[in-house]
């Protein structure tokens, strides 16, 4: 579970942005620049995102003309692909443990608002899909109703004084680096949760950083803990993904002294996108072989500072021989604790092998020993 700076202030409010921390708008913007700029013969391949980042429509259309040259306005960029995002809201996921920290805040009468740059109707159309969200905020406050946008300090300090409560009292959950600046220019404690792979240490400004909303510990800002964590792990809806066994970095036996199956990520883009980096553990499915404990890490290994995000499975089994090739299918049921960064290697492989106890221990508790007859396991 996450770290961070000691507790600072007592905590009365929580004060949420929409785009990038509760919802995956990200990839949808991908999706639809994408194919809007093949209009213009352009290709879109992500690299500018960071430019558009927590940044206010009009901003983030500035970027993007600015960066392709297009000929047209930020203005006349807006109106006509507005109608295209449009089609997609309807499409929109809610991030990994958005929906649990909502639940879980207003179940216990935590007062709650949004705050986000996008315009009211943008906002009220994408939390429109999203059961339950519109009710859970005593406030929303969108870019259109405040003179200037994030970085200014205006969108927060509109929405304290909408919660009527001090600014003080107030913590932010954001993903941007303008919207982080914004809340602390408040005077508010805020939680970074980047949306960005490999950007935490941008966020030297924020009280914490942690990967993933999953790794919020209320608790640590006077507000009530989750109770869902069962043995060292937090239980999640079962996901599946699977193939041919491939090699990998040839670390995981020669380095580290743990033989990792791993799986390509090619075709699984969507599914990792839709699940935070970090280690997790569920049933391990050899098609000539049977069925196995596993944990697994998904994410860039900062140790190793990986260029990608991959997914390495150690099955927790003593094998005779490698079996490259073979059809590996998984179901993953739990969650354990986020990626990090290690001081060094022995630090590293002492945390892996602690991570294999919780799983172990986990496995065999009837929440979880269920799974090990899931028919995935057993298909090739």
């Amino acid at each position: 579970m996450a770290t961070g700076k000691p507790l600072k202030k007592l905590i009365s409010c929580v004060i949420l942005d929409l785009d990038g921390t509760l919802l995956n708008t990200d990839g949808i913007v991908s999706k639809v620049l994408k194919v809007f700029l093949v209009k213009y013969g352009k290709q879109w391949d992500g690299r500018e995102a960071h430019k558009m980042l927590g940044k206010t429509p009009l901003d983030a259309a500035a970027a993007v003309v600015e960066d392709y040259g297009l000929p047209c306005t930020p203005e006349e960029l807006i109106t006509e692909i507005n109608p295209l995002f449009s089609d997609q809201w309807c499409k929109i996921k809610p991030l990994p443990g958005a929906n649990r920290i909502i639940k879980h805040l207003k179940v216990n009468g935590v007062v709650m608002a949004l705050a986000s740059n996008s315009p009211r109707e943008s906002i009220e159309l994408k939390i429109s899909h999203q059961p339950g969200w519109k009710e859970s905020f005593s406030a929303i406050v969108s870019g259109d109703e405040v003179r200037m946008g994030k970085p200014s300090p205006e969108i927060f300090l509109e929405a304290a004084k909408r919660l009527n409560v001090e600014p003080s009292s107030c913590l932010v959950i954001e993903d941007s680096l303008p919207g982080v600046m914004a809340g602390k220019a408040a005077g508010m404690e805020v939680v970074a949760v980047p949306s960005l792979p490999k950007q935490s240490h941008l966020y030297t400004s924020a009280d914490e950083v942690i990967n993933s909303l999953v790794d919020l510990q209320p608790e640590k800002w006077s507000l009530p803990p989750f109770q869902d964590w069962v043995e060292s792990t937090l239980p999640i809806e079962a996901w599946y993904i699977g193939g041919p066994v491939i090699k990998g970095f040839g670390r995981g036996s020669k380095v580290l002294g743990i033989p990792t199956a791993n799986l390509s990520t090619e075709g699984y883009s969507e599914v990792l996108s839709e699940h935070p980096s970090g280690v997790y553990f569920g049933w391990a499915g050899l098609s000539t072989r049977g069925i196995y404990k596993m944990v697994m890490s998904i994410g860039w290994n900062p140790y190793f500072n990986n260029t990608e995000k991959t997914i390495e499975p150690w099955l927790l089994h003593d094998f005779d021989e490698d079996f490259y090739g073979e059809e590996l299918h998984l179901v993953i049921v739990g969650y354990i604790r986020p990626e990090a960064n290690f001081p060094s290697l022995e630090s590293l492989i002492e945390k892996i092998h602690e991570d294999r106890k919780i799983a172990e221990k986990a496995l065999d508790l009837p929440l979880y020993v269920g799974y090990r007859n899931d028919q995935y396991l057993r298909t090739s």
